[in-house]
């Protein structure tokens, strides 16, 4: 099978995945959707609305409209296959053709059977992976300064991609200025551009950093890594076997690399799955190399080891494929909010705006509706954390929050979603929070499960 041949038939297979769930908007890919449709509005991220993440996320979303359905599942396909590509290209470089495509086949199969919620959603930790794959691919090729400005890019997807210079570093050590020039340029000039940006991602990221809802973070990494290991035995069999056979320049290079990715996801002490996208392209260079030195019978065992992430992940597809409704827990807020947006569209008039009061990003994505407040979620409003508000009510930022809470009595936006209060009466918006008389100004018109639809009194 010829290069292009097999990359065709590689994103034809993870289209047809991904579409299955074109009727699904995951929260990690709707808080940048909603944060490009009020660039959409004209408006400027960190000036003209709060934004913790980095901006080339919302940014690479104006290049679909920030739509859902089908263009958000083409755009992940024609991602898949281009951070394939590139780790085919840096497997090319160190070893050879049998190791390239191995890459690119196991990154296609890993960020598709994997859970859900983290391998199709367009977010940070996912979108990463380019940036990086294509720091350490030009680095292999001596582009130095190229690969520093790609590895900066990563660091305008994420905080955390400081990691894609230190491993493009590893392999063209002698380039570190040249690189870290490179790395330096992008991010200047999002701070030339971005005035609030340090504040909004940095500072307050620095602060949901230190405050993880982790009870005992050393078990529970151990616990959740070990988890990873076992939907990823074929990737720790193959490597296992490279480290073992092979004592070469590549092989410390790729050993340092996967425990500088440790270290990234262990940072913050949350070990949500999608931080483990950090330690794919390691493990997968790692364990593509080491899957050509088995045996064809020992290789076929590793192999064999796939149908673990298979069975687990792969019925949903089925189902979805076949036109179910299914009624999975995880999907169950976002069915909700599917709910709360019809209600809106059946009050809306042209000029409305909105206020999502919780983290439920994916109700601006299905109403388009531009935001009547600076806030896209009310974490900055209640000061408590969105990975655990559901729950608690301990603030992380209650001074903030309070003069927060007074700019939005300010504000009109012309409808209001409660669609935290429902399972936190606590933080409900309705509860003592200096925003009762502001509240008055509305009325309810609809209730979901989980939501309180308001609009404004005329």
């Amino acid at each position: 099978m010829t290069g292009r041949a097999f990359f065709a038939l590689l994103f034809l297979l993870v289209l047809a995945a991904r579409l299955t769930h074109s009727g699904i908007i995951w929260v990690e890919e709707a808080y940048p959707a909603a944060a490009a449709i009020q660039m959409l509005d004209g408006k400027v991220p960190y000036r003209d609305f709060v934004f913790d993440k980095p901006p080339l996320t919302p940014l690479l979303y104006l290049l679909w409209g920030a739509r859902d359905g089908w263009p958000l599942r083409l755009a992940g396909a024609i991602f898949v296959t281009l951070v394939a590509w590139l780790l085919h290209g840096t497997a090319l470089r160190l070893w050879g053709e049998t190791e390239a495509r191995w890459s690119a086949a196991l990154l296609a199969f890993y960020l598709t059977f994997g859970v859900p919620a983290a391998v199709m959603a367009l977010a940070p930790d996912l979108l990463m992976l380019a940036p990086m794959c294509g720091a350490v691919w030009l680095a292999l090729r001596g582009d130095a300064f190229a690969g520093g400005v790609v590895a900066g890019l990563a660091l305008l997807v994420h905080t955390k991609g400081v990691l894609a210079l230190a491993a493009a570093l590893l392999f063209h050590p002698r380039g570190a200025v040249r690189m870290i020039a490179g790395f330096a340029a992008p991010n200047l000039a999002a701070l030339a551009v971005f005035p609030g940006y340090v504040d909004q991602v940095w500072i307050w990221g620095s602060r949901y950093a230190a405050d993880s809802f982790v009870a005992n973070p050393l078990v529970e990494g151990l616990r959740r890594t070990l988890n990873w290991a076992g939907f990823h035995t074929t990737l720790v069999a193959g490597a296992a076997c490279y480290w073992w056979r092979e004592r070469s320049s590549p092989a410390r290079r790729l050993a340092v690399w996967t425990l500088l990715a440790l270290v990234t996801v262990a940072a913050g002490w949350r070990f949500f799955p999608r931080y483990y996208f950090a330690l794919l392209p390691p493990m997968i260079l790692t364990a593509s190399r080491g899957l050509s030195l088995l045996t064809p019978r020992r290789r076929a065992v590793a192999l064999v080891l796939l149908l673990i992430p298979l069975a687990r992940f792969g019925p949903r597809y089925l189902t979805l494929a076949s036109g179910g409704d299914p009624q999975w827990s995880d999907i169950a807020m976002h069915r909700d909010s599917r709910a709360a947006a019809e209600i809106i569209r059946r009050h809306a008039r042209p000029g409305d705006t909105l206020l999502v009061w919780g983290y439920r990003p994916d109700i601006y994505v299905l109403t388009r509706m531009p935001a009547g407040t600076p806030w896209l979620d009310s974490q900055p409003l209640t000061g408590v954390l969105a990975d655990r508000h559901l729950t608690e009510s301990r603030p992380t930022y209650p001074a903030s929050a309070a003069v927060n809470r007074r700019a939005l009595a300010q504000t009109r936006p012309g409808f209001i979603v409660d669609g935290l209060g429902v399972y936190n009466p606590r933080l409900s918006l309705a509860a003592d929070g200096g925003l009762g008389e502001w509240l008055r100004g509305y009325q309810e018109v609809g209730r979901t499960q989980w939501s309180i639809v308001y609009r404004r009194l005329q």
